[in-house]
């Protein structure tokens, strides 16, 4: 593995995503500019989202993005918009209570046998519904000493048997400190699983170097990587070639939806998302119902019933393995609900 931190190949490698991030429009005019949308009519919108939430969307998601259409819906996905200043009654800066579940900083300790790693705030975009969007990163950062602190914890509770990187983007990080913080985790001899949740594959390809896939592959975890895409819009020849890289190399990777209005709240529109992701080797997991977070109200159907509807429309369409589980997130509950489409 000597090749993560000095194969010159891997810098290349490395270099193209960073550069891609870091060249990532940044600012509501620019990207309205680049995909030749009416500045007079949305910026005003969209530098008031902006200053709530700040725009990140790199150039190759950017590209898969029709231009001159203010209702694409991957733009509507990253473009700011006026509707996040609104407040709306129900709808919290915490939606899931998330700060009450961490026991030290950069962990969080919700479910039993599982627990959450805050690797960083960065992610490769800003998803205008980011159920996070509001999460104090800043406080969540411990960097590797905190990390250590946080496999003491985990030391400490044989009962844990999963850890999940999350974020942010755990695949922010480089590969080396990737690989130094997995190599870290599996000193601890209770646990087993590694996941790994991340939108890099969709948003940025060429993040699924090779040296990442070696780390999957070679160590004693059995590994899953989680994606987050919500439309087949997403899935394009580049992302689909990196996602089969994975499934070449033996890795599990699902995905896990957020049903989002106007985006992606139909039967078709969803049928059409797991085809995309199986034939590039990617299992549909969960479509999940929307997080209560205040700021992005305007992307929640607030309809179970709507929902349910549509998860029939799709097993009348796909075999069952190409369906994912309607699901949420309820504070104080140690798992999921899953929603039954046949429930009354």
């Amino acid at each position: 593995m000597t090749s993560i931190i000095h194969g010159s190949a891997t810098k290349v490698q490395r270099q193209d995503w960073q550069t891609e991030l870091k060249n990532a429009f940044r600012c509501p005019k620019a990207l309205l500019n680049y995909l030749e949308l009416d500045s007079e009519q949305h910026l005003p919108g969209a530098e008031k989202g902006h200053q709530l939430f700040k725009t990140i969307v790199p150039l190759g998601f950017a590209k898969r993005i029709e231009k001159g259409n203010p209702t694409d819906p991957l733009l509507l996905q990253v473009l700011p918009s006026k509707h996040e200043a609104i407040i709306t009654q129900g709808y919290s800066a915490d939606p899931l209570q998330e700060k009450s579940y961490s026991p030290v900083k950069g962990l969080l300790h919700k479910y039993h046998n599982r627990v959450l790693f805050v690797t960083n705030g960065l992610c490769a975009v800003n998803c205008r519904y980011c159920f996070r969007r509001h999460f104090p990163y800043h406080e969540n950062n411990p960097g590797k000493t905190g990390w250590l602190n946080a496999i003491d914890y985990i030391q400490q509770h044989p009962e844990i048997d999963e850890v999940i990187l999350s974020g942010g983007d755990p695949l922010s990080l480089k590969d080396s400190t990737l690989f130094w913080l997995i190599n870290q985790l599996a000193v601890v001899p209770h646990l087993k699983y590694l996941r790994i949740h991340s939108r890099f594959p969709v948003i940025i390809p060429s993040r699924i170097t090779s040296d990442f896939i070696t780390i999957l592959k070679n160590t004693r975890f059995i590994s899953t990587l989680v994606i987050h895409s919500n439309h087949p819009q997403e899935i394009d020849d580049e992302v689909s070639e990196a996602l089969l890289k994975l499934k070449h190399a033996g890795i599990t990777t699902l995905n896990q939806g957020l049903l989002l209005k106007n985006i992606n709240n139909s039967s078709e529109v969803l049928v059409n998302l797991s085809h995309r992701l199986y034939q590039a080797g990617v299992l549909p997991y969960y479509l999940h119902l929307f997080d209560p977070v205040q700021g992005a109200g305007h992307f929640d159907i607030q309809d179970k019933e709507a929902a349910k509807t549509i998860i029939k429309e799709m097993m009348e369409k796909l075999p069952g393995y190409l369906v994912p589980k309607l699901a949420y997130e309820e504070p104080g509950r140690a798992y999921k609900v899953t929603l039954s489409p046949f429930s009354p």
